[in-house]
């Protein structure tokens, strides 16, 4: 038996990712974004409105990261979600991160969330920011080898239905091999 339910954004789980771009004046702004994903192999798209700082900050640079947000920094990832840039100036000092520039575009790199994709503006359109991924890093602490460990990582996911942060930790199968046996 199934109940319907009234939540329309009941895709779970939802990325936690970290926006960084720089202001005008050169200090940092960073918010939480759970509505984005990957759009092509080296291309990101953020359903973002264009009233948030973010955005203008981003056509203004036509550059931005995009941090995994991670379990040991949930505060700091549900501030910039709770707190706007358009508001607050001084947002990402008042986190207590810290954040070193790019070496391929115009944007920072927050230290302390593992993972980070650099990318190049490409357009704002009707489904939102449109980006090209140029550079991707990663803490050496997630890495195994050459390849990131996801349980490593640490990544949190958001929870529409409830509004909570959930740990993505464990491995349960094989892409693209446990289907074969059905074959």
């Amino acid at each position: 038996m199934r109940k319907n339910i009234k939540t329309t954004e009941g895709i779970f789980p939802m990325p936690v990712l970290m926006i960084a771009t720089y202001n005008e004046d050169g200090s940092i702004n960073v918010m939480n974004a759970a509505w984005g994903t990957m759009y092509d192999r080296d291309q990101v798209i953020l359903n973002l409105t264009e009233s948030h700082k973010t955005v203008k900050n981003i056509k203004e640079r036509k550059a931005f990261t995009v941090s995994i947000a991670d379990s040991k920094h949930v505060r700091e990832a549900d501030y910039f979600g709770v707190v706007s840039g358009n508001n607050t100036t001084d947002k990402f000092k008042k986190s207590g991160l810290t954040a070193v520039k790019s070496e391929y575009v115009d944007a920072p790199i927050i230290n302390e969330f593992p993972l980070c994709l650099e990318c190049e503006f490409i357009e704002y359109n009707d489904y939102g920011v449109l980006g090209k991924v140029v550079n991707t890093t990663a803490d050496v602490n997630v890495m195994n080898g050459d390849n990131v460990d996801i349980s490593k990582v640490s990544a949190i996911a958001f929870d529409p239905y409830t509004h909570g942060y959930y740990k993505v930790e464990e491995r349960v199968g094989n892409a693209f091999k446990d289907g074969l046996g059905l074959k």
